[in-house]
Order: C-alpha cells, then sequence, then structure tokens
C-alpha cells in the first residue's frame, strides 16, 4: 500500500494525464517555434548554472560516481549546445499526419497509412540534464505528452529546465501539464510508475546505469524503449589507413569516456602489422588509458599491460579503461562483437570493401560503422534532431530514438460501399 501522500500525488497525475487526450492534436506550429522557451535558454544561463551548482554540490556529499558528476555538470559550452539542440529540433518537420505509405486494392479499397502520436511517454532518468530539454521538445514536437522523473541528483537543475518549457507553454497558450516534471525524490512514486500506471502511460524510457535500466525493464508493465549497457567495439582490419586507425581509436575511446558510445573494447586482425599496435596502444597509454590485453597483445606491446581476463569482454567502463583483443579475422572479430557485445554500436577500420560489407551485414548490433568513431552514436550527430536515447531492442524502434522514431501508426481504409463476400 501506498502512504498518503504519495496516492494523492498519483491522482494528479493521473487527472493531469487525461487532459492530454485533447492535446495530441496541438497546433504544430508551437511545436515548431518554442520561441519562449529558446528565449529562456540563451538569456536565463547564469540562473540554471547556479541551480546546477546545487547539484554538483549534493552530489560530491554523497560521493556519486565521477563520470556521473561529469554528465551532470553545466557550463556554458553545454549550454550552448542544449540551445542549439532546441534549435535544430524546432525545424524537424512535423512527423504526425504524414502518409507513410498507400496503396490500391483490387476492390478499390485505398489504404493509407498514417503516422500518430504514441500518447503519454514517461521516462525515468539520471544525471544528464539535456535529457530534461531533449525529451521535452521531441516528444511535445512529436505530439506527445511526457512524464519526467529525474534523479535526485540533478534535481535543481531539472527542475528549472522544466519550469522554463512550462512558461513557454503557457505562454502560447498550450496547457503546461503537456510536460510534467515529478517534483519528488520518494523512490515510492517510482514504483507506481512502472507497475500502477498501465493505463495512463503508453510508453517508459530508462536513460541511465544498468542497474536503473534493468529495474525499469524488469518491473515495467507498458513497453520499454531502451539498452542496458554500451559494450561498443572497434575492430582494426589488416588493411587499413594507419594515421586513420589510431585518430579514430584514440578518438572513440577518450574522447569522451562516460557516454555509452564509447569504445569499451578494441579488436585488432592478426595480421595487422606490430609497429601500428604498439603506436595505437602508446597513444591510449599516452592519455592515461589503463589497458587490459590478451596474452597475444602483450607479447607483441613493447611496455607492461594488464591481463585481461573473460569478465573484462563484458565490461562497461565508462573510465579511461579499454580491454583488447587479438583476433584471426573479420569473422571472429564479428563471432566476438555478437557474443560479448549489448547490439549497441560497433565500427570496423578497414579499406577492405568485402570485409567492410561482411561487418555490417553481420554484426547484430543497432548501430554498425565503418572508418568512423563510435562516438558518433548519438540521434543529434546522425541527424535525429536530437534522441530520448539509443534503443538496442529487436523491435523498432531501434538505434538512435528521435522525433521521428517517438510515432505510432493507424491505416486509413476508404471506400465507396464495398462490402466483404
Amino acid at each position: 500500500m501506498f502512504t498518503a501522500p504519495v496516492t494523492a500525488f498519483i491522482e494528479l497525475l493521473i487527472s493531469n494525464v487525461y487532459q492530454f487526450t485533447c492535446l495530441r492534436h496541438v497546433n504544430s506550429n508551437i511545436g515548431t517555434k518554442h520561441p519562449e522557451y529558446i528565449n529562456c535558454c540563451i538569456i536565463q544561463n547564469k540562473k540554471k548554472i547556479e541551480q546546477n551548482k546545487k547539484d554538483i554540490k549534493y552530489a560530491k556529499i554523497k560521493n556519486i560516481d565521477k563520470n556521473l558528476v561529469a554528465r551532470l555538470e553545466l557550463d556554458k559550452l553545454k549550454l550552448s549546445s542544449i540551445t542549439k539542440t532546441i534549435i535544430e529540433i524546432t525545424k524537424l518537420k512535423d512527423p504526425i499526419g504524414v502518409i507513410l505509405d498507400k496503396w490500391k486494392r483490387p476492390n478499390g479499397l485505398k489504404i493509407k497509412k498514417i503516422s500518430i502520436p504514441i500518447g503519454v511517454i514517461g521516462v525515468i532518468y539520471e544525471s544528464r540534464p539535456n535529457v530534461t530539454v531533449d525529451l521535452s521538445c521531441l516528444c511535445f514536437k512529436s505530439g506527445n505528452s511526457v512524464i519526467l522523473k529525474g534523479g535526485s541528483e540533478a534535481f535543481f537543475t531539472n527542475k528549472i529546465f522544466v519550469k522554463l518549457f512550462r512558461k513557454s507553454l503557457k505562454a502560447n497558450k498550450v496547457n503546461m501539464n503537456y510536460v510534467q516534471f515529478i517534483e519528488r525524490k520518494d523512490r515510492k512514486v517510482v514504483s507506481s510508475l512502472l507497475k500502477d500506471m498501465r493505463n495512463y502511460i503508453d510508453v517508459m524510457i530508462p536513460r541511465g546505469g544498468k542497474n536503473l535500466v534493468k529495474k525499469v525493464k524488469e518491473l515495467c508493465n507498458v513497453p520499454v524503449i531502451g539498452h542496458l549497457e554500451g559494450i561498443c567495439h572497434t575492430f582494426i582490419d589488416k588493411k587499413v589507413n594507419t594515421k586513420m586507425a589510431r585518430n579514430v581509436v584514440l578518438n572513440a575511446k577518450m574522447r569522451n569516456v562516460s557516454i555509452c558510445g564509447a569504445t569499451e573494447t578494441l579488436l585488432i586482425h592478426k595480421d595487422c602489422p606490430k609497429k601500428e599496435i604498439n603506436l595505437i596502444l602508446n597513444e591510449l597509454k599516452n592519455n592515461n588509458c589503463l589497458i587490459y590485453a590478451d596474452n597475444k597483445v602483450r607479447k607483441i606491446f613493447s611496455g607492461k599491460l594488464k591481463k585481461a581476463t573473460n569478465k573484462d569482454w563484458r565490461k562497461e567502463y565508462l573510465d579511461t579503461k579499454i580491454s583488447v583483443k587479438i583476433v584471426k579475422n573479420v569473422n571472429e572479430a564479428v563471432q566476438h562483437i555478437n557474443k560479448f557485445g549489448t547490439m549497441h554500436t560497433d565500427s570496423i577500420i578497414t579499406n577492405n570493401s568485402v570485409n567492410a560489407n561482411y561487418f555490417v551485414r553481420n554484426v547484430k548490433s543497432s548501430i554498425v560503422m565503418h572508418n568512423t568513431s563510435t562516438q558518433f552514436a548519438d540521434g543529434g550527430e546522425l541527424g535525429f534532431g536530437g534522441e530520448v536515447g539509443i534503443s538496442t531492442n529487436k523491435l523498432p524502434p531501434r538505434g538512435p530514438v528521435g522525433l521521428n522514431q517517438l510515432v505510432s501508426f493507424k491505416y486509413h481504409v476508404a471506400g465507396n460501399g464495398q462490402i466483404r463476400k
């Protein structure tokens, strides 16, 4: 049984959800412009940074992992990036009411497949305040209502972002409850969202660490979009542009070690020149990356490396650490990735088009790359105009979940009196 305050909160939430059904066909021009919100984001940076400092202070007191703190922290550069994302989303085409396909049957029936909003989207997430902005913009633009439950470590930052968004909705004469932020840190609220909101929430999206996503997938009784881990791989084939290989590997691992698209395991073809292997590994070591290597790599490398165990092939470090292994060929690389990977993002570095095509066709991941960094596994970078997350589900949506993935569809069947025999 829930406590009285939690029960009252759920009842309020449900009453607001009912209001959403009449808002799903909101004027798309409002979703295209968001003028007040963009202005607030640009003008009120100082206020947002002040609120963010409260969260940083709290996180440090609680000894929260340094990688989570890094994701949480806001500065002028991150705020500029957030504002840029908002502007990009506003420029995207309205995804609702689009005719996805159409055809005519021999009996004269005309069928159209038309995009529609999903409905009410619940999101439970940790650390990154930009998630609050991305989700609010993308859900609203796609005609969906959103209920946000951010982590306690980013409470004040998330709160002010949502406050600004709701202010924008009010200025545009739209019900502010189109976007809701749960201003409670009570964990019982999370449990109720997962277990007791089946009739009111259509999809749940978890954004955060493995434990959070695992809990959501286990307890939630509505469809879930998300991924458990990002154990991403980069495979260096024997025929490569050596300078490009070094640059891509360094970027894939070290540009930002705390994101799910960071390479965690490096696979190297056995015929790759020893000199090149040493250059790549030295480049990583010189950037303070701790390397866990199999015996073959340790014999090749001129310096000292940590010995890798089978457990290391399944690790998502989110840190300045990487696992390195020698493989016989592209076939073994693919087998390793499909066995130890998490169907997130994997890349091959090669000049051999046959091997590249084999890799792309046979790796089971939602994003497969050729001659580029796994750090591009991001909706914004791939032209989605932001994302609500990366989905590794086998059923769609898959990969970056952006504006055009936050829709469902229905069939419109038009006739002139036909009856079925």
